[in-house]
């Protein structure tokens, strides 16, 4: 099998909005994604990224908050406690931020990259990265947690990552405009 070079997609792109589907057996192909997946993430200074963002319609996600990289096969939310508002960027939507409301405190059931089942506790900001990245392979983006007056406000800005949306690559000072890149 070829191998192709991963790149993340931006918003308009029709592989944001698929549900991914559930990784029925880990190989070590899923591995090698999972490690791309990483860079790319690392490359563009974010925190966080999931399959759907690099054309991938499998539920797989990676993140890392500077305490160490998670590479998660399948994860589900199983318990969510209180709630916390953060903005949020994403990217694959670069140079928007939106304010959502998450739980503040998630209980997920994944696997890792070698098929062993997996629980996570996770609090605070990584708990938030993991419901955003999650989200994505649901189809979910952070605009969808727009306030109509927000998404006014930005309509310009989605009408101009839609044309990008054929590109592959980003100026470097775009996707770094936000406190949180997801």
């Amino acid at each position: 099998m070829k191998e192709t070079a991963l790149r993340i997609r931006l918003f308009g792109d029709p592989a944001l909005r698929k549900k991914a589907k559930s990784v029925k057996q880990v190989t070590s192909a899923h591995s090698d994604i999972l490690s791309q997946m990483a860079r790319l993430m690392y490359a563009g200074a974010g925190i966080g990224l999931a399959a759907p963002q690099v054309g991938i319609n499998e539920a797989m996600i990676v993140a890392d908050i500077g305490s160490g990289l998670y590479k998660l096969i399948n994860p589900k939310i199983v318990k969510r406690q209180g709630h916390q508002i953060t903005e949020e960027g994403c990217l694959s939507i670069p140079g928007i931020c939106i304010k959502v409301k998450r739980a503040k405190k998630i209980l997920i059931e994944a696997q890792d990259e070698f098929a062993k089942t997996l629980t996570i506790e996770a609090q605070d900001l990584l708990a938030c990265v993991f419901q955003h990245e999650i989200d994505h392979l649901k189809g979910k983006l952070t605009i969808d947690y727009a306030s109509l007056f927000e998404k006014l406000k930005i309509k310009k800005k989605l009408r101009e990552l839609k044309k990008k949306a054929k590109y592959e690559g980003l100026p470097q000072s775009e996707t770094k405009s936000c406190k949180l890149q997801l």
